[in-house]
């Protein structure tokens, strides 16, 4: 399926050379977790996709006891998930961050190791609650994702050309 927001994730990738994250904020079920994942399919040799609603609480506490530790922490995850991890060729996805947020805080110090890309996806992640107690890192680039527009829609059903045909119906009766 295909999404516009796909491009910003392009142009981020290309722009930020792993100097910052990126954090998808949008409602729940727009569509943010099967577009980071297809993202990193197409553009890394690996990826790992850690779900904080639902990874078991080992992952989750070796946010709280080895962020001193990259070497661990990654060799950890990459056995957990069983994927290899590249150097600067490797995504490591936290979709819903807002659950663990130890791991958002970690982002300065991951995206300062410059091993891996980080992309972070949350619904109402800026909901006072959910950035309690967390210093918000300023290597992180914030981006919105909205609910599938008509032209999306559209292309979802396949069609590709009814959107150039209204636009230019609008321009037909504008000028008539």
């Amino acid at each position: 399926m295909k999404r516009k927001i796909y491009d910003d994730l392009l142009k981020w990738k290309n722009e930020s050379n792993g100097k910052t994250a990126l954090l998808i904020e949008g409602a729940r079920r727009v569509g943010k977790s099967y577009i980071v994942e297809k993202f990193a399919k197409e553009n890394y040799k690996s990826y790992i996709l850690i779900d904080f609603s639902k990874t078991s609480n080992e992952v989750i506490q070796l946010f709280d006891n080895y962020l001193e530790n990259l070497d661990y922490l990654f060799t950890y995850l990459s056995e957990y998930y069983g994927v290899k991890l590249y150097n600067r060729e490797s995504l490591i996805i936290f979709d819903e961050i807002q659950f663990c947020p130890r791991a958002r805080g970690a982002i300065k110090h991951l995206v300062s190791d410059y091993r891996y890309d980080y992309i972070e996806t949350g619904s109402l992640i800026s909901i006072k609650k959910n950035v309690k107690d967390i210093l918000i890192p300023s290597e992180e680039e914030k981006i919105e994702m909205l609910p599938m527009d008509f032209e999306e829609f559209l292309w979802a059903l396949g069609n590709d050309t009814l959107m150039d045909f209204i636009k230019n119906c609008r321009y037909v009766l504008v000028c008539a």
